[in-house]
């Protein structure tokens, strides 16, 4: 008995997919295979929780599953009790550039921070009043205390939380705007609230601006987002979380930049996250990086370009030919294989039938078949993606349910598995006629 999706997500899920995107909810319901990248993924998001940190690089071709397994281990970490940031690099959003590329790739971290409470994003105020509340709560639990007396407690515990943070760099400025917080939270004032909130998402222009409105004589940079990063991480183990996961996309447009100098600069920003989280420098924080094969691999323009971070990321002499270590740096993502594509197509006719309020209609010698015409496209073998498969998918789904008197062979046509193969893909006609289902 196939779960029934609620109708909200089917929509969700089904007109992302169709567009060829990866949906941020409802993952739970079509995630099929990756079964051991995810539980190897899982392991880094144990260790984070236990104080220590990771590094991982999620590698696929363009519609291999990559974005959809990062948005997976988003969902799995926000549910259990993690803050989440994440982001998709763009050449506006780098991890260094001239023309402040590094502090707009740490406000769109902090502008999409999710937690399970708060899935879809800003949840920095939501974060701190939580955490206000909850101190409140654990005074009054254990001391009863009413009045001055109260107000007092509480905002020693919560200079306490604070002064932890003063160890680390810029920890001491980052703790003044909590305790600058805590003092707008108890006066409700609402305009110090928000000045306090523009300080931590990095929008002050200029170090005279933060002093003359909050007394901090400090701001987030190009050069220090890496570090509020970490007090991040710091402080919200300190409000309750079990750590900070850091989630960036699309590390092809650092591949992408012209400029040499630029690349290396951006490369060498990894490389100071990569050895802080090796050499135990960084806490409660786990990094997981998506790019494509060619923009890690290429020695010319690809992450393996800077030489510093090519003899730590290679990978050794014995993977390969099947055999993978999941505990490497790199996670190269395989293709799904057609059993699993089989189960997912199945879930996804059964998500839009229920979406559009029909019993399913293709059979599965329906769904084999689709496949199978999918699978010996010419250049299907090295080329074909799962992301193209689910989009004809759909296609074929919305072309059935609006026109009832067609049938899947009407569309998919008696002659175009022959139409369809190529020399080279013959083979896939064999392993389709043993497929059982």
């Amino acid at each position: 008995m196939a779960r029934q999706v609620p109708t909200r997500i089917a929509n969700i899920l089904i007109n992302a997919l169709k567009g060829g995107v990866v949906p941020r909810t409802g993952l739970e319901y079509i995630t099929v295979g990756r079964t051991r990248e995810i539980e190897a993924i899982l392991g880094d998001i144990d260790m984070i929780q236990e104080g220590g940190a990771s590094f991982r690089f999620i590698v696929g071709k363009y519609g291999s599953g990559k974005s959809f397994l990062l948005q997976t281990i988003r969902n799995h970490a926000a549910a259990r009790g993690f803050a989440v940031v994440d982001a998709d690099l763009s050449p506006e959003r780098r991890f260094a550039g001239t023309k402040g590329q590094g502090l707009a790739t740490y406000k769109e971290l902090i502008r999409n921070l999710s937690t399970k409470a708060k899935p879809d994003g800003g949840a920095l105020p939501l974060i701190l009043e939580k955490w206000i509340s909850g101190i409140q709560g654990e005074v009054m639990a254990q001391t009863g205390a009413q009045g001055e007396e109260f107000r007092e407690l509480v905002e020693r515990r919560i200079y306490q939380v604070a002064l932890s943070l003063e160890g680390m760099v810029n920890g001491f400025e980052f703790a003044r705007a909590v305790a600058l917080y805590w003092e707008a939270y108890q006066e409700g004032d609402e305009g110090l609230k928000s000045r306090v909130l523009k300080w931590f998402r990095g929008e002050y222009a200029s170090r005279r601006e933060a002093r003359e409105e909050l007394g901090i004589n400090f701001i987030v940079t190009d050069e220090t987002w890496y570090d509020f990063l970490k007090l991040f991480a710091a402080f919200l183990v300190g409000a309750g979380y079990k750590g900070l996961l850091v989630i960036i996309d699309e590390l092809v447009n650092i591949y992408k930049i012209p400029n040499s100098v630029t690349r290396a600069n951006n490369y060498e920003k990894i490389l100071t996250m990569y050895n802080d989280v090796l050499q135990g420098k960084a806490k409660h924080i786990g990094f997981l990086m998506g790019g494509t094969p060619q923009c890690m691999e290429d020695t010319y323009r690809g992450v393996f370009s800077y030489e510093a971070l090519r003899s730590r990321l290679s990978q050794g002499h014995f993977a390969g030919e099947g055999l993978r270590d999941l505990t490497a740096p790199i996670i190269r993502l395989e293709m799904l294989s057609q059993e699993e594509m089989y189960i997912l197509v199945e879930k996804l006719r059964d998500i839009h039938a229920g979406l559009y309020g029909y019993e399913p209609i293709l059979s599965q010698e329906d769904l084999v078949y689709f496949l199978t015409v999918e699978y010996n496209r010419v250049g299907a073998k090295t080329h074909i993606t799962p992301r193209e498969i689910i989009r004809d998918f759909i296609e074929l789904l919305n072309i059935l349910y609006q026109n009832p008197d067609r049938k899947a062979a009407d569309i998919l046509g008696d002659n175009s598995f022959q139409a369809a193969l190529g020399g080279e893909n013959r083979e896939a006609e064999d392993e389709f006629s043993e497929f059982e289902v």
